[in-house]
């Protein structure tokens, strides 16, 4: 934790750096000795302005413009949102992990005071609390991205989606009571909300009240801290600060909340709802001190009886006389409209006396449409004489103009058949004409298969000649590989080979022979609007630029698949390797088998992967160069993706809760696949798109300015400290997807959303 020392040392820093005046320097100074020397109760004010709103206990010492976060992973403050004893939310900007995160450089941070995370315990009790709130992916639930400590403070932080609106709490000091429609309308999407918890993850909120129940200016409802809150009170409680009990928040907080209980109970949630529909259509609380049992408020004047019975039950003591949920309270609230048996009773005897006067009325009127009848018979007969003679004038005139329209329309369907004819024969031609440019298409990429192949055989005669100089004995054990004529080993039918371990031992990854070419690397500008539209920032689609041409010249292979689990633990067997990383590959959080692409492995344990299948060969393999990488996705197609302008959750694995250029919205399988679950691209390779980012071996540069023409890997100047990854992943939106999108992560550090895969080198006959 920071001494006032320390806190003095920053804001000292600061003003050396020109980003504090002197006054700024001297009141933040003073507000922190005064913070750190008042004496118990504090009876001195702090000189600090209004807006640090520091607090005996809990202050931060944070600032507009400041930077927070550990060294790979920055945000500037940019605004304070709210704060209290549950410390300050901020909305920031995400300077150094943008990138990896998956979201909008705009985000909302919620910054622990360091009292309630000093204790180890805690702070691994609220670090679980913000990764389950990571995996609520519900539209009315605010998403929770990531946590993180901050050095210089020691304050932990949850990086969380950043809104635009108010809190409900807002909107009642601004509109006062409401309606009970107006809030069964507000409420329903929580309820939808507080439904999907329990059945997907079996999480009880806990702390239900309109602070945490945000409106964003879209008309959105979203609920906020689902269980954080809770957790950091119960936390708070335990080191002695000023916190209501276990769960919950003083006046939402059910009787029984505190109490030993083995699991968090849904009746919770649903006393403190029904508490606040009672403060929404009143205006005030149900409650004005601590509840006791048999002790129940006035009924609203806004509800009926049956209405208020079924809002009492909501709140009662005894909570196995609750309704068992939220959606069980407001539906027995939309079941309930309509008045009370003695209402009900008075209005029947309204109507009856209105019937009567109303029969009164009709024969009163009868009578009269009687007399009236009378009349009009003779006026009606006079008019149907008139009436038909004009009749029969009309349809002698309605008879020629038919008779003209009939010959018109016989004269526009001869032309229309003409024309369909005339179509059709363009159409015939056009197809004839596709034909046979798909007949040349696949005619030059046999011509470049063969051309790979052949370099293949001649690599695999050289390197037969050198191993019989060597008197290296083939593997016993080991079926004989497929053989041309000449004796070398070839691909099989699919254009898939396999290289063989020297020491008979195994065999590596599956590859594809990719044949040579140019393309045009990046994206073009109607591409890159379009992904704007779907949520891409603007300096984000300026990586892909300038569209440019490269020309992979030189013949090589490429992993059919991602490297797999079952591949990397051969490696880690051979070797002996152990993992430094954050992310355990063997158990990453979700179920995967030998057939799922490994994970939590850095950009340097795949350079040494690469090395150890090169000596276990004795062929060069590495990771592909970006260009080689986004060659080998297209496939020779232009389009935003491989399969083309679109992708469904049925073409790769991402969060099919987001869509892209008006695809539906999908599954969201939260974890990795198998590989080969999905189709291939047009050269046979598996998952370019999702499921796992993927190394390659270049340094992250801003854009393309600079870039080598001839696909070999940029390494030269950027940034040394990050590699570019390619790809989008399992966890992330459509738009990351893209065959030109580029993302960049630190090369120390590994993360459960990227793995890699192979190239090898072909030498030419």
């Amino acid at each position: 934790m920071q001494t006032a020392r320390d806190k003095i040392r920053e804001l000292r820093s600061l003003h050396e750096d020109g980003l504090l005046s002197q006054q700024e320097f001297d009141s933040r100074k003073n507000a922190i000795l005064d913070a750190e020397y008042a004496p118990p109760g504090g009876s001195g004010t702090p000189m600090a302005p209004p807006a640090i709103h520091i607090r005996q206990g809990t202050e931060i010492g944070l600032m507009v413009g400041q930077e927070i976060g550990p060294q790979n992973r920055r945000y500037r403050l940019e605004q304070l949102i709210a704060q209290g004893g549950m410390g300050q939310v901020w909305q920031a900007i995400d300077l150094a992990t943008h990138a990896e995160l998956g979201h909008s450089a705009m985000v909302a941070l919620k910054i622990l005071p360091p009292q309630l995370t000093q204790s180890a315990t805690h702070a691994k009790l609220l670090i679980e609390e913000a990764t389950q709130a990571r995996r609520l992916a519900h539209e009315h639930i605010v998403r929770v991205y990531e946590w993180a400590q901050d050095p210089a403070t020691s304050s932990y932080f949850i990086i969380m989606e950043c809104l635009e609106g108010e809190d409900l709490d807002s909107l009642l000091a601004r509109e006062g009571p409401l309606s009970l429609a107006r809030v069964q309308e507000l409420l329903a999407p929580i309820s939808d909300a507080l439904q999907y918890a329990w059945e997907k993850h079996k999480l009880v909120h806990r702390d239900i009240k309109p602070g945490n129940v945000f409106l964003t200016k879209k008309g959105e409802v979203k609920l906020l801290d689902f269980g954080i809150a809770a957790r950091a009170r119960s936390s708070a409680s335990s080191i002695g600060l000023e916190a209501p009990g276990n769960s919950g928040t003083a006046g939402y907080r059910a009787p029984e909340a505190g109490t030993l209980q083995r699991q968090p109970s849904r009746s919770l949630d649903v006393y403190a709802v029904a508490v606040m529909i009672y403060q929404m259509v009143e205006g005030h609380m149900p409650f004005d001190g601590p509840r006791s049992a048999g002790h129940e408020p006035p009924r609203p004047e806004a509800l009926s009886a049956r209405e208020w019975d079924a809002l009492r039950s909501g709140f009662a003591f005894d909570p196995d006389l609750r309704p068992a949920t939220v959606p069980d309270l407001l539906a027995s609230l939309r079941g309930a409209v309509g008045p009370s048996p003695q209402e009900l009773a008075a209005q029947q005897a309204a109507q009856q006396a209105q019937e009567q006067v109303a029969h009164a009325a009709q024969q009163a009127a009868l009578r009269l449409q009687e007399e009236q009848r009378a009349r009009q018979l003779a006026v009606q007969r006079k008019a149907e004489a008139e009436a038909a003679a004009a009749a029969n004038l009309l349809k002698e005139k309605q008879r020629k103009e038919q008779e003209a329209i009939e010959r018109a329309e016989a004269d526009a369907a001869k032309r229309d058949r003409k024309e369909a004819l005339r179509q059709q024969l363009r159409e015939r031609r056009e197809a004839d004409a596709e034909k046979e440019r798909k007949a040349r298409e696949e005619q030059q990429r046999k011509a470049m298969q063969a051309k790979a192949v052949a370099a293949y055989r001649a690599e695999q005669q050289r390197a037969r000649e050198e191993m019989a100089e060597r008197s290296v004995a083939e593997v016993a054990a080991e079926p004989a590989p497929q053989l041309s004529e000449t004796g070398s080993p070839v691909a099989d039918t699919e254009g898939v080979l396999r290289d063989r371990f020297l020491d008979g031992t195994g065999k590596g990854p599956e590859l594809v022979l990719l044949p040579t070419g140019r393309f045009q690397m990046g994206s073009p500008e109607h591409e890159r609007k379009i992904a704007m539209r779907a949520g891409s920032q603007q300096a984000w689609v300026e990586r892909e630029t300038p569209q440019h041409w490269v020309g992979i010249e030189q013949p090589l292979a490429m992993g059919r698949f991602p490297v797999t689990v079952g591949e990397w633990r051969q490696f880690v067997r051979a070797t002996g390797w152990q993992p430094h990383g954050e992310v355990n590959w063997a158990e990453p959080g979700f179920a995967q088998t030998d057939d799922h692409p490994v994970v939590g492995v850095t950009w340097h344990d795949a350079q040494k992967y690469v090395r150890w299948l090169s000596e276990k060969t004795g062929q060069t393999y590495r990771l592909p160069s970006e260009a080689e990488w986004e060659y080998a996705c297209r496939a020779g197609t232009k389009t935003a993706f491989s399969f083309g302008d679109e992708i469904d959750t049925s073409l790769a694995n991402y969060d099919g809760n987001y869509t892209y250029n008006g695809s539906p919205k999908g599954e969201y399988r939260q974890g990795t696949t198998r590989a080969g679950l999905f189709s291939p691209n047009p050269w046979g390779l598996y998952d370019m798109h999702g499921n796992v980012w993927e190394w390659v071996q270049d340094t992250v540069h801003d854009n393309y300015e600079g870039a080598p023409p001839t696909g070999e890997a940029w390494e030269q100047g950027g940034d040394q400290s990050r590699r570019i990854l390619r790809g989008g992943s399992w966890l992330y939106n459509p738009r990351y997807l893209r065959s030109a999108l580029r993302n960049g992560f630190s090369a120390q550090l590994s993360n459960d959303i990227v793995g890699f895969r192979v190239a090898r080198k072909l030498v030419t006959p």
